[in-house]
């Protein structure tokens, strides 16, 4: 039985891992590594290497079913070339205090729909392994619907957003849609509090329907609030949300203001990457961000009462809470909390929370309101009959008042 595949880095001098689709502006690293297997948009892969010591990295694709543990398919089945991609694009940083070698990795076209992880691993060791990173490959052969709504308990409506869900499967032979079809939600890109609905609340066997629209808050999610963010396309200036900058020789270290909790606060509306970061600096116009910009050996300030529960920053930038960074310290002389971590320039969302029984949660700190604006996904798998691996037949995306930088 084969292991659930996760995004994950196993190395620490490999940094600022990042996998969407390719496009012209700086804006194009927040959308989600998802594609039509039709379409023309390729997604590239791009990450750091802190040893600054050439490596000869390989790349491999790995079909991964809905659950995300690989697939009964062989390699011919879903890629025409061999399975073994050499990662020959790289280019060294220009003038950074921590000196990096950049690479850049296209993704190379596949055959069949689903759920994709890209391995890159050292010397064509494929036990080597220094990240692995999920996508998706999609196909139009379902009709989606998808709405946020106000959840039906009275009792969550101002702090919960529910995502209602319609599939007509009529393009497709379907004898049990019961067991052949899954639907996925995530929110904001994350797979920590996904909701797998198996279970239609309404069927249409005559007209071909499946409604999701769970009574119970089975398909709800907590809405939360708008991330927290810190600026730091700046080195020699203090962006927004950073209390001090420090440049040395050999390194670039910065703190960021204290942060407080708001979850007694009103809600306040603000532009938001939705938990994500971006990669960029304003100290050098026009150059390349991806080769130009500083490593940051950032802390960040949390100012709370010390607690016997652990607390978390949590946000792509520290893997949604998965990455050992993202677990504060108590820090007995400042009476406040601390982490630390390498952070590339760029512009960075995060929030901060607690775990409860393997989920994090941020209502203590954050606070939660239906208002917040969320990136809502929908994914729709089918197994056909005889089929040895789930098809990515449908896919949705929902951003009602869409407000991003």
């Amino acid at each position: 039985m084969f292991a659930q595949i996760e995004d994950e880095v196993y190395k620490d001098h490999i940094q600022s891992v990042r996998l969407f689709p390719m496009g012209v502006t700086t804006g194009s690293q927040l959308d989600a590594p998802v594609v039509s297997i039709l379409g023309d948009k390729d997604l590239v892969l791009l990450f750091d290497d802190l040893a600054y010591d050439p490596e000869m990295y390989s790349a491999t694709l790995i079909h991964c079913d809905a659950d995300w543990k690989q697939s009964a398919l062989k390699n011919n089945d879903f890629l025409v070339p061999f399975n073994e991609f050499n990662i020959q694009d790289y280019d060294y940083s220009i003038n950074t205090r921590i000196p990096y070698i950049h690479y850049r990795f296209v993704i190379p076209k596949v055959t069949k729909s689903g759920n994709y992880v890209v391995k890159v691993y050292r010397r064509r060791d494929a036990s080597d392994v220094i990240l692995t990173k999920r996508f998706m490959v999609y196909e139009d052969l379902l009709t989606v619907g998808a709405a946020v709504v106000p959840p039906t308990q009275t009792a969550d409506r101002k702090r919960w957003q529910q995502i209602n869900t319609v599939v007509n499967y009529s393009k497709v032979e379907v004898v049990n849609p019961e067991t052949q079809i899954k639907v996925v939600v995530r929110q904001n890109q994350r797979w920590d509090n996904a909701k797998f609905l198996t279970k239609p609340t309404f069927m249409n066997q005559s007209s071909k329907v499946l409604r999701y629209e769970d009574f119970g808050g089975g398909n709800a999610f907590d809405a939360s609030n708008e991330f927290r963010f810190i600026d730091l396309r700046f080195m020699r200036a203090r962006g927004q949300n950073i209390a001090s900058m420090r440049v040395e020789e050999d390194a670039v270290f910065g703190e960021t203001a204290l942060n407080q909790p708001r979850a007694n606060e009103v809600y306040s509306q603000y532009l938001d990457l939705n938990g994500q970061y971006i990669v960029d600096n304003n100290d050098r116009p026009g150059g390349d961000p991806e080769l130009e910009s500083q490593y940051v050996f950032m802390t960040f300030n949390l100012g709370v009462e010390q607690t016997t529960e652990p607390l978390y920053l949590l946000g792509s930038l520290t893997n949604w809470g998965r990455k050992p960074e993202a677990k504060f310290e108590w820090d007995a002389q400042n009476k406040i909390y601390r982490t630390s971590m390498l952070l590339k320039q760029g512009w960075y969302d995060f929030m901060i929370g607690t775990e409860n029984d393997s989920k994090f949660e941020t209502n203590i700190f954050e606070g939660s309101h239906f208002e917040t604006e969320n990136q809502y996904e929908v994914l729709v798998y089918l197994r056909a009959l005889g089929s040895r691996y789930d098809q990515l037949v449908g896919y949705v995306v929902l951003q009602p008042n869409k407000r991003r930088l």
